[in-house]
């Protein structure tokens, strides 16, 4: 399947960063959020990209112009430097359509602007490039194909630390509870859909506010519940936790990485 990656946000509660980068490109560690989010895809078998750009998009495809295999992946130099042999690569096996969808368009006017980019496709991914998983994404799209719908999305408890508060009439409080706890589950940025997605999706409209309200009325849409990683990146504070965990080496978005341990561990 195509990668749809909305990447043209301006991300105003990062202003700390994306005044001079778009939010995709606001490292972890030493590698942007996006690079992290393709590397997932990529680890099951989807590396056909196509990057919705937006708000600062060039700094995007500089990244991927100019992205050097030498400087990320151990290699073999010999004979003074006229011998440069890759032990191992990141991205020679993707595929990468750079998109510009405007500036200030909305998700659905950017999943519009690439439809000619998924011609021929009968299912394609969505991301919201801000969010990272560890989601098991063949199970996933085992359930949609099961299902059968049009659209589904994982969501996930929230998981930011606010309280909800249940009050009456008069004010007075009923019950305090962690948001956690409260019962409830947010859209979680990783979907799923099939072409039939633009039959429901007009010019100037959105993908969530009008396109999946469409999509519930005439329950064709299904949610997957995952209550495993996911780590948002919305606020410098969050961006800072990200770091924090790269450092340690607690980095479970990173999939792949399960893979090559239980190589070297048979």
């Amino acid at each position: 399947m195509k990668v749809v990656l909305f990447c043209g946000g301006q991300g105003m509660r990062l202003r700390e960063f994306s005044d001079k980068i778009p939010k995709p490109m606001v490292p972890i560690g030493y590698r942007p959020i996006i690079w992290y989010i393709m590397k997932y895809y990529a680890h099951f078998g989807h590396r056909d990209f196509i990057l919705c750009l937006g708000y600062l998009g060039d700094a995007i495809k500089n990244y991927f112009v100019n992205y050097d295999e030498y400087l990320s992946n151990d290699f073999v130099y010999s004979k003074g430097g006229h011998n440069l042999s890759l032990l191992n690569k990141d991205i020679d096996d993707w595929t990468i359509t750079f998109a510009d969808t405007g500036i200030n368009t909305s998700l659905g006017e950017r999943l519009l602007a690439v439809k000619k980019y998924l011609k021929g496709e009968n299912c394609f991914l969505v991301n919201y490039s801000d969010v990272l998983t560890d989601l098991p994404l063949p199970e996933m799209i085992s359930h949609f194909h099961k299902v059968d719908k049009i659209g589904m999305f994982m969501v996930t408890p929230p998981q930011r630390s606010f309280h909800v508060v249940h009050f009456d009439e008069d004010n007075e409080v009923n019950e305090i509870s962690a948001l956690s706890k409260s019962g409830l589950w947010v859209n979680a940025g990783y979907f799923v859909f099939k072409s039939e997605i633009f039959e429901y999706l007009r010019p100037g409209e959105d993908l969530v506010d009008n396109a999946l309200q469409k999509l519930i009325l005439k329950n064709e849409l299904s949610v997957y519940p995952y209550h495993g990683t996911w780590l948002t990146m919305d606020t410098f504070k969050e961006k800072q936790m990200l770091d924090d965990m790269h450092s340690r080496g607690e980095t479970p978005w990173e999939v792949w990485r399960e893979r090559r341990l239980e190589l070297v561990t048979a």
